[in-house]
């Protein structure tokens, strides 16, 4: 709208002014600059939007190559082609669309995965064990996961406290926890202190 109103306002201002007198003489003529011509290789935008949906099937295809790898079934070069050549075929927004369905699937799929890796380990997040852990559990509880001290305090392999087992993430009881859970736990609770948790069995 405000280009054609300032358009509407030049062509009155034209019609408004006199028009000067040009000069005939070849002296006097001024010359108009010879317009810029256009570069060789120059963007027009029918290739920028070619440009466009190839930078976006390129990031969809790296997407796609994760969410199967994730599967257990990467896309064969045949396979990548054929997605390639698909997308090529759409526009930049519907290419957008297909990649943000993609990656919303890789999210969920992760979050599939991780809660099944989580439930192989007990629940516990997968982290390195200590080998300290081992001498340690032997005098706490004799290796023992179902050990329990007299007074019901401490519990399990590293006779946790229910408060020391809440604070690395353990629910319930420690004692009632598969051992493999317990050396994860316990291996999270050496990462932040070291033997110092068990005063008595980590010196």
């Amino acid at each position: 709208m405000r280009l054609r109103t300032l358009g509407a306002v030049c062509a009155t201002s034209a019609a408004a002014v006199p028009l000067p007198i040009i000069a005939t003489s070849a002296s006097a003529q001024t010359l108009l600059p010879a317009p810029t011509p256009v570069p060789a290789g120059a963007t027009i935008p029918g290739d920028l939007q070619t440009g466009a949906i190839e930078l976006l099937s390129n990031r969809h295809l790296r997407f796609a190559r994760h969410y199967n790898r994730l599967l257990g079934d990467p896309l064969t070069l045949g396979e990548r082609k054929a997605i390639y050549a698909e997308l090529r075929e759409l526009t930049p927004y519907k290419v957008r669309v297909e990649t943000r369905e993609v990656r919303q699937d890789i999210r969920r799929l992760q979050r599939k995965l991780d809660r099944k890796r989580e439930r192989a380990h007990g629940g516990a997040p997968d982290v390195a064990i200590p080998s300290q852990l081992a001498s340690i559990a032997r005098c706490e509880s004799g290796g023992d996961p179902r050990a329990i001290s007299s007074g019901g305090t401490y519990r399990g392999k590293y006779q946790f406290s229910f408060s020391t087992w809440a604070s690395v993430g353990g629910k319930g009881d420690p004692a009632a926890a598969s051992e493999t859970e317990q050396d994860r736990r316990a291996a999270i609770l050496y990462r932040t202190g070291g033997p110092g948790h068990w005063p008595v069995c980590g010196r």
